[in-house]
């Protein structure tokens, strides 16, 4: 009979996910570069959005500000008002001067949430668990909210005034 190398009472599970000491922000500031390849990858998926021949820095050089502006979000104090993101803005009106339609934006930044929380889902090792799910809820509304600015700049100016008294 084989002996048992596992002491009674230990287990060969993974640690579980609340083991992790590390805040979402900065594993997203570490990993910065590869949610962008991660992004880019899926993005050469999309034909609608591959119909606009741009290179790799024209493509993605936006990404590493808007996730700067998420991170910045997620680092604010509790019920902080976040500012609104200058960089989103910018990003909406190159988008839109390089003949994006707005729907071709939304397709951008919803592969943005994803390539996000699949970077957090390959490091649950080191999230700090208690936090994940507000930060989750804070990236998801930051990255909306930088949505609406890029939408912004494809409505005409007086629908623009309107939205921005809002």
């Amino acid at each position: 009979m084989a002996r048992s190398t596992v002491s009674p009472g230990a287990s060969n599970k993974p640690p579980p996910a609340s083991a992790g000491t590390e805040r979402v922000a900065d594993i997203l500031e570490q990993e910065l570069k590869p949610t962008i390849h991660e992004w880019i990858g899926l993005v050469e998926k999309e034909p609608d959005l591959m119909r606009i021949d741009l290179n790799f820095e024209e493509r993605t050089g936006h990404l590493p500000r808007l996730l700067h502006d998420v991170i910045a979000r997620l680092r604010l104090d509790k019920g902080s008002k976040a500012p609104a993101s200058v960089a989103a803005h910018h990003h909406g009106e190159l988008r839109f001067k390089q003949g994006y339609t707005a729907a071709m934006v939304v397709d951008e930044s919803r592969i943005l949430q994803v390539c996000i929380f699949s970077t957090l889902h390959r490091n649950e090792h080191r999230v700090k668990f208690s936090k994940l799910l507000p930060d989750v809820v804070t990236i998801a509304d930051e990255v909306d909210a930088q949505l609406k600015q890029q939408i912004l700049c494809f409505l005409p100016v007086k629908d623009t005034e309107k939205s921005s008294k809002n």
